[in-house]
């Protein structure tokens, strides 16, 4: 073990003295202390699995060589209450959608405290390949410049396979090429989750799709300048972000009706505003949009706060009975939920509001008090905003099990979702499946330790974490990729509110 530290000592003064760091710029971009970075270069600090992995990555190297590719786990020592305060990092749904919206730009994007997870990796991986420069300033920061014409043929199709945001791709790259194919585009497991709304969004700008083995084969539309009104027939976020885009670079008037106003809906619209595109009705579902060609604009943004990120931290608080201030929740779009949340006897503080970075989103801090819970007497069932999110719902079934009483949760959108949220009985939770969509959670759940493998779902996968916090003993959960794909360091941020988790491989 010594000798380990000695070599990785002395690898990580001579990675550094090669790129002309000094201690303090090592200890930013590490986002700890220069004294920390003394001791490791000196062989006196220990280095957990997490931090050799962020050396790996800043310094483009392998220090632990795997026998076969590294899949990452968590153990969790649970039944402990929480204490602190933590910040609910940017958008994940935002950024993307920023990332993507950033082709359009034939300037330089920089988008502030972006989410460095690895949806966002896999996109970046996407653009790169295809000529993008993208080049992290610091850890959270992300420039974004395009080139005059882009490499569609070099694209990553592994990476892009990797994530379902690939078919956002359509709007910004509507006249990009005569034509061009996309991968089939990917993500968690949730049923089927058809691309039809948006094919149905784009053919009202003349953009022709045709799927063919594993691909899409796009035909480009000619460029025009007509005015347009439709109707999106699914009032998705990503549909709707897709028709924003293509209509962004249409100098006509473009009229979208049944459009989704959600969180991140509303982030690509200020952005856009800032690259000169007219858009009227942000937060309602019509949209008129006047857009631009040849957009050169050298602009930063900062993506606002995430609903789901908050309600992520506050189930934390709630599920082990503690008193946890999470800061910086949009507020707008967490009133329903935390109205819920009230209605079911949690005690919650609720700050004045003030405003994000972005210049527009409402923020507050929210306070969790230990609570005595009882069941909701109206189902819990999301809508389109400003309803109930449908990826904060499952967040209720953990919350349900450590309430007196049955509550029904029904999740209407998804075919496999509430299926998922049953392996919250192995840690002990009375969950009972009535069909695909609805389950009935019985409470008071006395948890307990489990080993899990992570479902192929984001949020139920952050849902069984989530759990284990409150169940006494050491749990395990494997392969935790799902979790990484939306949040960025969930495990630590929840360490330092009081959580005991550890990162292992094996």
């Amino acid at each position: 073990m010594t000798e380990t530290m000695d070599h990785l000592a002395s690898w990580l003064r001579d990675a550094r003295s090669e790129k002309g760091w000094t201690q303090g710029k090592l200890a930013e971009e590490l986002g700890t202390s220069q004294s920390a970075v003394a001791r490791m270069e000196t062989g006196k600090q220990n280095l957990s699995l997490r931090m050799i992995r962020r050396l790996e990555d800043l310094f483009e190297a392998t220090l632990l060589t795997p026998a076969r590719p590294r899949v990452t786990h968590l153990r969790v020592e649970g039944g402990h209450q929480l204490s602190g305060a933590v910040d609910v990092n940017s958008s994940k749904n935002a950024g993307v959608a920023l990332l993507l919206a950033s082709l359009i730009n034939r300037g330089t994007t920089t988008l502030r405290r972006l989410a460095r997870i690895e949806e966002v990796n896999r996109i970046v991986e996407v653009l790169a390949s295809i000529g993008v420069e993208c080049t992290w300033l610091n850890d959270n920061d992300l420039q974004i410049r395009r080139p005059a014409v882009l490499d569609l043929d070099a694209m990553d199709v592994d990476a892009a396979r990797r994530t379902r945001s690939v078919i956002m791709l359509l709007g910004p790259l509507l006249d990009e090429r005569e034509e061009y194919q996309l991968p089939y585009a990917g993500g968690c497991d949730l049923g089927t989750r058809t691309v039809e709304p948006h094919m149905q969004a784009l053919r009202q700008f003349g953009l022709a799709v045709e799927a063919k083995s594993g691909f899409y084969l796009v035909q480009a539309p000619e460029a025009d300048s007509k005015d347009r009104t439709f109707v999106l027939t699914e009032r998705g976020d990503t549909v709707t972000e897709n028709a924003i885009m293509a209509a962004a670079h249409r100098t006509g008037t473009t009229v979208i009706r049944n459009a989704s106003p959600n969180y991140m809906v509303q982030d690509l619209c200020f952005y856009l505003q800032m690259l000169g595109v007219t858009i009227e009705g942000i937060g309602t579902t019509t949209l008129r949009i006047t857009g631009r060609t040849n957009i050169d604009q050298d602009i930063e943004y900062f993506p606002s706060e995430d609903p789901i990120e908050a309600m992520s931290l506050i189930t934390a608080g709630i599920v082990t009975n503690s008193e946890v201030t999470v800061r910086r929740v949009p507020i707008e779009f967490m009133e329903i939920e935390l109205a819920f949340l009230q209605h079911m006897g949690q005690e919650l503080e609720i700050s004045g509001e003030y405003v994000a970075r972005n210049g527009h989103t409402r923020l507050v801090d929210v306070t969790t008090k230990p609570s005595k819970l009882h069941a909701s007497v109206d189902k819990i069932h999301p809508m389109p905003f400003p309803g109930m999110n449908i990826d904060n719902l499952p967040f209720f079934a953990v919350i349900a099990a450590n309430a007196e009483g049955q509550t029904m949760i029904h999740d209407w959108v998804y075919e496999n979702r509430a299926i998922y949220l049953t392996e919250l009985n192995r840690l002990g939770a009375n969950v009972q499946l009535l069909d695909p969509h609805r389950i009935y959670v019985n409470g008071p759940t006395k948890w307990r330790a489990a080993e899990i493998g992570c479902p192929p779902a984001l949020r139920p996968a952050a849902c069984l974490l989530l759990a284990m916090l409150a169940a006494r003993g050491t749990s395990t959960l494997r392969n935790i990729y799902v979790i990484e794909r939306g949040y960025a360091d969930l495990a630590d941020r929840l360490n330092s509110i009081g959580a005991r988790i550890e990162y292992f491989e094996d």
